[in-house]
């Protein structure tokens, strides 16, 4: 445990670690009075580091590999109870008593018994001695002799030390999974378990994952709800293993918020960043971290501790607070070092700020630290200062430089893709030639993802190169072939749906959907057995995103659903049902489907977070299947106070489409359950709404407009872009007598609401259904842009297919006119098109 500052200088504290120290020092005597060991009796009174050297010192001859032992791990002792800040690992690392100790270690590893032998690793690597020293290695190297024997709490400090030293990957550490996986029933030690856990994710089977899951849930039951460690260490082995399983996630997350009011500001960040890696949001929990982070900032008062205060809150913070802790930054700025720089400036992006002199000291910090950055954090930083609109064209050249240096000599394609990536954020028309020679080497390595990224720079390049203007230069072109080739050997290599997944899932774009977007859901088709209840959400998330139907993955979504209903966790059917609602595909298994999922999630509804409702009750909306327990939940005070505490936690843009879903679904409730008594409450926002309006209308809707005049008898008679109650905005409206003549307009119509929040028509000549004489019809006229169709049909989409039932209960004739039919070969004439009008706007008419 870390101490600050002020509780290190408390001398009770002093000597409560004191005491901790002799305790450690104790455990190597043996024997009573008569075998008392000097040696080790003076060791356990030392009390720093300069005491144990000494007592090394003056017995060199004497030490035994228990005085070897002891002594490392008094020195890690001393460093381990002492701030960040105060430690002295450089002054041990250097000093020659230590080197007699890496010696004699060194010479009497055979000695060492297995608890010894681990420890002694362990102390060294915490003490920074290199994995590459000889010590280090033969340590490893005996340590793999003895491997079989370890008890689990040895076995899982010899996991960590492999891990330090990147050896994730090893044959040991394969070992090590193998003894775990035969020996997981005996473990009862939540430590060892989580420790294991973590070490030996990058290794672990879906089969022994499950196993390790089920063991890591019954540990969580029996242990000590105030040892916030273990449960944190289960989140971070299944962000690891990229592996939301919900209901561990949401039983750790229950003593983690328990835990809150004693967590520091780096534990706080560590949980949220698990949490965000995982797409799992809970209220509660962030919440109790946005109270806990403002009650910290008052003692965070030193670079570390602020760093990591001002990156976890400053995103969640308000106005106030955000102005409060730039001006702590202002002041620490000059005392940051490189990496807190770089995380304060990340940090400045995500909270726009605008604070000038802020950001400019945090770019003259970077400055002053860049020869310490490595490729990556050199990409982070460019993308960052210019997001912040950083003015410095010297430092940008500066930047400019280093990353091309970096890119030219790295051979990991994610770096690669990164540093390409920012290098075309910087004004600069083309990539040097060995830029290119690097991307084109790295092609065949790279995952979809970072293809799609290397497509859009490559576009990018290719608007800014001046050359372009007169032909495409050849080395794009061959670069773009290289790209289409790799993308879709890719595509046809893929063999592994779960896998597939994981690399679509931040693919758009054009290239992506003109080059790969075929093969793609081709693919996604020829692995359609492996749909699961673990991956459906996913593939429903991915073609919701593209806009792409496909009945045969859908349809095989809905039975694997079904089928397996019992086994999904009811959070993830949000995500499993949105593409049925939203491409507006429908079918009696649809049907069933909706209603198995809306039993299933029902007995859970007050767990699930309130955003996650809203844009739950949305979906269901929009598919025209509503739930009374689930309107009721959403619709009462109690719920949307909590959703705006929430709500002032999230990004923007996810704050603004929550607060858009709620308003959408408040109107769907009030026309389509009129029943539920949902009073209309989004009067605020809609007057806003109107304001925002200007009432411009695209060159195809001014055409449009102009023919329906000719058609109806006038243009007063079609009025453009009106606002109905409720905020919807029709494209155009009129109104047809008994006759089906129009009735012109005397004036422009405009939307009132009344005192009491209720909507009214405008006061124009046929502006209230009052005023319509009897038998009239008024008609909603609407253009169809391909927003409004799937992507590889002419499919509507469900959201246009609400706005028609919502405009049909406030009393309107809806006509719709679909792009590709305005657009079409055979309406290329004036006559034409107004023969099409004429025929929708009579000749559907009820």
């Amino acid at each position: 445990m870390v101490l600050c500052v002020r509780q290190w200088t408390d001398f009770d504290v002093v000597l409560h670690h004191l005491d901790s120290l002799k305790e450690y020092a104790a455990r190597f005597l043996h024997g009573g009075a008569a075998n008392r060991d000097q040696v080790l009796e003076q060791l356990g009174i030392c009390a720093g580091e300069d005491q144990v050297f000494e007592v090394v010192g003056k017995n060199k001859a004497k030490l035994t590999e228990n005085h070897v032992g002891c002594a490392v791990g008094m020195l890690w002792q001393f460093q381990k109870e002492k701030p960040q800040m105060l430690r002295t690992v450089d002054f041990i690392r250097s000093h020659p008593e230590f080197l007699t100790l890496r010696v004699l270690a060194e010479n009497k590893i055979k000695l060492m018994d297995d608890v010894m032998l681990v420890d002694m690793l362990y102390n060294l690597l915490r003490l920074s001695v290199e994995p590459h020293d000889s010590l280090v290695q033969h340590l490893v190297s005996e340590a793999w002799l003895r491997l079989c024997r370890f008890p689990m709490a040895s076995l899982s400090k010899f996991a960590v030390c492999l891990s330090d030293q990147h050896l994730q990957y090893s044959p040991l550490m394969g070992q090590i999974t193998d003894i775990l996986s035969r020996k997981l029933s005996s473990i009862e030690d939540a430590r060892i378990l989580t420790t294991l856990m973590i070490c030996v994710s990058p290794l672990v089977s879906p089969n022994f994952r499950d196993k390790l899951i089920k063991k890591a849930d019954s540990v969580l039951a029996s242990m000590d709800p105030s040892r916030y460690n273990s449960p944190r260490r289960m989140v971070q082995f299944l962000r690891n293993i990229k592996y939301s399983h919900r209901p561990l996630l949401e039983k750790c997350n229950h003593i983690l918020l328990h835990n809150v009011p004693r967590m520091d500001s780096e534990n706080i960040a560590i949980i949220l960043g698990l949490y965000q890696s995982l797409q799992f949001n809970n209220c509660d929990f962030r919440l109790a971290a946005k109270q806990r982070l403002i009650e910290l900032v008052d003692s965070s008062t030193e670079p570390l501790s602020f760093t990591k205060l001002f990156v976890t809150l400053g995103p969640m913070a308000g106005p106030d607070t955000k102005d409060r802790l730039e001006s702590i930054a202002l002041l620490l700025s000059e005392e940051l070092n490189a990496q807190q720089a770089l995380s304060v400036a990340e940090t400045l992006v995500e909270i726009h700020c605008r604070n000038l002199l802020l950001i400019q000291k945090i770019a003259s910090v970077i400055h002053k630290n860049l020869p310490v950055y490595r490729p990556m954090e050199i990409a982070r930083i460019t993308q960052s200062l210019i997001l912040l609109h950083y003015q410095s064209p010297e430092f940008f050249t500066k930047l400019r430089c280093i990353l091309v240096h970096f890119l030219q000599h790295s051979v990991y394609p994610y770096e690669v893709t990164m540093l390409t990536r920012v290098l075309s954020m910087l004004p600069s028309p083309r990539l040097d030639p060995g830029v290119i020679t690097r991307v084109e080497a790295v092609l065949p390595q790279c995952n979809l993802n970072d293809l799609n990224t290397f497509a859009v720079v490559i576009a990018k390049l290719l608007r800014n190169d001046p050359s372009y203007r007169h032909s495409t230069p050849i080395k794009y072109v061959s670069l773009m072939q290289t790209l289409n080739h790799c993308g879709r050997e890719r595509l046809c290599k893929a063999d592994r749906l779960d896998l597939l997944l994981e690399e679509l899932k931040y693919m758009s774009g054009d290239w992506f959907e003109e080059m790969l977007l075929k093969e793609t859901m081709e693919a996604l088709q020829r692995l359609k057995g492996q749909i699961s209840w673990t991956n459906a959400p996913e593939l429903s998330l991915f073609l919701t995103r593209i806009n792409y139907l496909c009945t045969p993955l859908m349809d095989s979504i809905a039975s694997v659903t079904m089928k397996q209903i019992d086994k999904m966790h009811y959070s993830s059917l949000y995500s499993t049902l949105l593409p049925f609602a939203v491409l507006n595909y429908d079918s009696p298994k649809v049907d069933e489907m909706f209603d198995i999922c809306i039993q299933h999630i029902l007995p859970h509804i007050s767990s699930l977070d309130p955003h996650l409702l809203v844009l739950l009750g949305y979906t269901l909306a929009v598919a025209d299947c509503f739930s009374e327990e689930l309107v009721r939940e959403i619709f009462n005070v109690d719920f949307l106070a909590k959703l705006d505490s929430q709500l002032e936690t999230l990004p923007d843009a996810l704050n603004m489409r929550i607060r858009l879903r709620l308003m959408e679904l408040n109107r769907a409730v009030c026309l389509e359950c009129p029943e539920s008594q949902v009073p209309w409450f989004h009067q605020r926002y809609l007057q806003q709404s109107q304001r925002k309006g200007n009432g411009f209308i695209s060159p195809v809707q001014q055409q449009i407009h102009k023919m329906l005049g000719e058609v109806l008898g006038g243009v007063n008679c079609a009025k453009a872009a009106v606002f109905t109650p409720y905020l919807y905005r029709v494209d155009f409206e009129c109104v047809l007598d008994k006759h089906n003549k129009a009735i012109p307009y005397s004036e422009k119509s405009r939307l009132q609401m009344s005192d009491d929040g209720k909507v009214s028509w405008g006061l124009d000549s046929v502006g209230k259904e009052s005023d319509i004489p009897q038998g009239a019809q008024r008609v909603a006229v609407d253009f169809l842009d391909t927003k409004s169709f799937c992507k590889n049909s002419r499919h509507m989409r469900g959201e246009a297919m609400m706005r028609k039932r919502h405009l049909e209960i406030l009393g309107y004739h809806v006509v719709q006119i679909p792009h590709f039919e305005w657009n079409s070969m055979e309406l290329s004439t004036p006559d034409a098109w107004k023969k099409y009008l004429q025929k929708k706007m009579f000749a559907e008419l009820p």
